[in-house]
C-alpha cells in the first residue's frame, strides 16, 4: 500500500464529504477510493470514516489522523519543492487569487507579463469574490481589498481603494443629485450584495436605503446604474472607465468612508520559494502603478 497516496485520498474525502466527490477531484474511480481507504483502515486497525447513504464523516480517530496527514503531506511537498530547485531558481507552479473584476482588469495583465519574463514558472490564477484560505486551499498569494484580520499571514500594502456612489447623468437629471447621505432615502438604489441584500449604506453613520434592484455582482450593478435604474455603490476601480467617458457620475464624494487598503498576502512560513519572491518583486510595483493610475478618475 502506498501510504502517502492513501493519506492524500483520505484528506480529499474529508474535504469533499464523500468518496465519490473525492474520486472526481482526484480523477480516480470510486472503487479505487473505497479500496484505498479500506486498506488504510486495515493497516491502522481502526475506523476512520462513518458512512451514511452517500455522505461520509470522520470518526474521532479519523479527525486526528487527517490533521496529521495534512502536516505530513505538506512537509513532503515542501521537501520535493526544495529538491526540485524551487528555492534555487524561480520555477514551479504559483497559485494566485484575486477578486473577480480586479483580477480580470489588473491582476491578469500583470500575470501575463510575469509569465513572459519567467518562463520556468506556471501560474494558476483563481478569480473569485469569495476569500480562499491560503493554507487550506494551497494558495501561494492572495490580493485582498479591505481591512485584514489579525493573523500570522504576511501582508504587503500596495495601495488604497475608495467606495463610491455613482449614478447616470440621466438619472440625476430626472431625480436630482443627493447633496448628503440622508437624501438617499428619496432615491432608488441598486444593491450588489446578492442573496443577502443590505438595507443601509455606511458613511460616517449607517444610512437606510431603498433597494429597487438586488444583483449578485458589481458589474451587474454598474450596468443597471448606467441604464438609469438608480444609484450604485461600488469600489472605484470598477467604474473608472464609465466615469471617465461620462456614462456615470460620482456623488457624495465628501462623505465617502475611509478608503480600504489593497494588499498582497502570503503565508510567509519559512524561506519564500523564489517563484513567490520573484512574483512579489514583479507584481507589487506593477500593481502599485495601476492603482495610482486610477486616481483621479
Amino acid at each position: 500500500m502506498d501510504r502517502l497516496e492513501a493519506m492524500g485520498i483520505l484528506v480529499a474525502v474529508a474535504e469533499t464529504g464523500s468518496l465519490s466527490a473525492a474520486g472526481r477531484r482526484l480523477g480516480i474511480p470510486l472503487s479505487s477510493v473505497s479500496r484505498k481507504i479500506a486498506d488504510l483502515e486495515s493497516h491502522l486497525k481502526t475506523r476512520l470514516l462513518t458512512r451514511a447513504s452517500r455522505q461520509t464523516a470522520l470518526t474521532d480517530a479519523g479527525r486526528d489522523y487527517v490533521a496529521a496527514c495534512r502536516r505530513i503531506l505538506e512537509e513532503v511537498s515542501e521537501a520535493e519543492r526544495a529538491a526540485a530547485g524551487e528555492y534555487n531558481a524561480p520555477r514551479g507552479e504559483l497559485v494566485v487569487t484575486a477578486p473577480l473584476v480586479f483580477g480580470r482588469l489588473h491582476m491578469l495583465p500583470v500575470v501575463l507579463e510575469f509569465l513572459a519574463a519567467f518562463p520556468d514558472v506556471d501560474v494558476r490564477l483563481f478569480l473569485a469574490d469569495r476569500r480562499l484560505q491560503l493554507v487550506e486551499d494551497h494558495v501561494d498569494l492572495a490580493l485582498r481589498i479591505g481591512p485584514l484580520a489579525d493573523s500570522a499571514l504576511i501582508a504587503l500594502k500596495i495601495g488604497m481603494m475608495r467606495r463610491v456612489v455613482v449614478a447616470s447623468p440621466d438619472y440625476l437629471t430626472r431625480r436630482g443629485t443627493p447633496q448628503n447621505p440622508t437624501d438617499l432615502a428619496r432615491h432608488d438604489c441598486i444593491d450588489a450584495a446578492g442573496a443577502r441584500p443590505t438595507s443601509d449604506w455606511t458613511f460616517e453613520t449607517r444610512i437606510p436605503v431603498r433597494s429597487r434592484l438586488d444583483v449578485n455582482t458589481a458589474e451587474a450593478a454598474i450596468d443597471a446604474a448606467i441604464a438609469g435604474i438608480g444609484l450604485a455603490r461600488v469600489l472605484h476601480y470598477q467604474v473608472v472607465q464609465p466615469v471617465r467617458d461620462g456614462r456615470l457620475v460620482t456623488i457624495l464624494e465628501e462623505f465617502e468612508p475611509q478608503p480600504w487598503p489593497v494588499s498582497l498576502v502570503h503565508a510567509g512560513q519559512g524561506p519564500l520559494p523564489l517563484k513567490l519572491r520573484a512574483f512579489l518583486d514583479f507584481a507589487a510595483p506593477a500593481l502599485r502603478r495601476r492603482l495610482a493610475d486610477l486616481h483621479p478618475f
